[in-house]
């Protein structure tokens, strides 16, 4: 973020040979405030600190936890500290609960497995995004993969058309007799990274919802996980799965690779289960979005080859856990 004060004042005195003594103290409180004005001014851009266009800023949005898993809202920048590759950096930027724009993308698995659990992931799905995006800068887009790719709405803030959309997502059963297999997860995550997250500024988060079995992908996993982090996109994971599709076939075992992808980019993994519904979950996103800090730096290494740098972000206080992504791509 890039902040800047410019103060220009331009005053001319002309006194005449004969002028009243009230006139000349007039003009004296008119220089008086001038020079109250410009000293202010100062105080202010002293305190703000000015970015040339050349210099990058690295914003990591960060959720922070007590012991019991409860949300802190009121930490300072005084509070943070971080460190690049292991070094120490000044925080140069800092806000809580950030005004930015929020993108969000909804991942959905329709594949096979799905069929059983699709129609509550979409009334879910639609209450969750009725309620985040609450701004018109706010937007969202659906993607939808099996063994296909496609993004069924580009990103949009009209809450009319996503709920249109969101009434068409299907599994391939419901489309084709004889669909086959296919659940292109680690393809979906990197596509929608490259299309739709990374031209975008501000917050930026996924919610998956699937199964965390991929079937047919074209990357790896750790792909996918390099192109959110390089649309600087957090990920959460809804790990729901029906459970009757893969008795005896020794599937339904994404928990781990759910859990890697949200760690890694700086977002959460959640499973439904009898005592965790989805709506639930989604509650639980919105809350963690809407309790984020906005922490940026300036890196004093200098960029000289592309390539990923490390991030750890903390606390100074115990007992308080830190959710953020762990790397970012430092370009030339």
């Amino acid at each position: 973020m890039l902040h800047r004060v410019n103060l220009t004042i331009s005053l001319e005195f002309r006194r005449p040979a004969a002028c009243p003594p009230e006139v000349v103290s007039r003009r004296n409180l008119l220089t008086i405030a001038v020079g109250a004005m410009l000293s202010r001014a100062s105080a202010t851009a002293q305190q703000t600190p000015t970015f040339s266009a050349d210099v990058k800023v690295v914003n990591v949005f960060a959720t922070v936890r007590d012991k019991q898993g409860k949300l802190v809202r009121d930490l300072d920048k005084e509070d943070f500290e971080i460190r690049e590759d292991g070094k120490p950096q000044t925080i140069r930027y800092f806000a809580r609960e950030s005004d930015l724009p929020l993108t969000i993308g909804l991942l959905f698995d329709s594949s096979l497995s799905q069929t059983r659990v699709l129609e509550d992931e979409r009334k879910a799905a639609y209450r969750f995004l009725d309620q985040v995006l609450s701004r018109n800068q706010d937007q969202a887009a659906v993607v939808q993969f099996d063994q296909a790719v496609v993004i069924r709405q580009e990103l949009t803030s009209s809450h009319k058309d996503l709920q249109d959309v969101l009434s068409l997502i299907d599994s391939p059963d419901m489309r084709m007799p004889g669909a086959q297999g296919g659940t292109l997860l680690y393809d979906a995550v990197r596509q929608a990274s490259i299309k739709l997250m990374r031209p975008q500024r501000g917050r930026k988060a996924f919610v998956v919802l699937t199964d965390g079995v991929d079937v047919g992908s074209n990357v790896t996993l750790n792909d996918a996980i390099e192109s959110a982090q390089r649309a600087e996109t957090l990920v959460y994971c809804i790990l729901f799965s029906d459970e009757s599709y893969y008795r005896g076939t020794g599937g339904g075992e994404g928990k781990g690779v759910l859990a890697k992808l949200a760690r890694e980019t700086g977002g959460g993994f959640f499973a439904v289960t009898r005592n965790q519904t989805i709506e639930a979950i989604f509650k639980t996103i919105e809350d963690e979005l809407r309790s984020e800090y906005s922490i940026g730096f300036v890196s004093d290494q200098p960029v000289t080859r592309s390539d990923f740098r490390t991030l750890k972000l903390t606390t100074k206080h115990k007992g308080l856990f830190v959710q953020a992504r762990s790397r970012y791509y430092a370009e030339t």
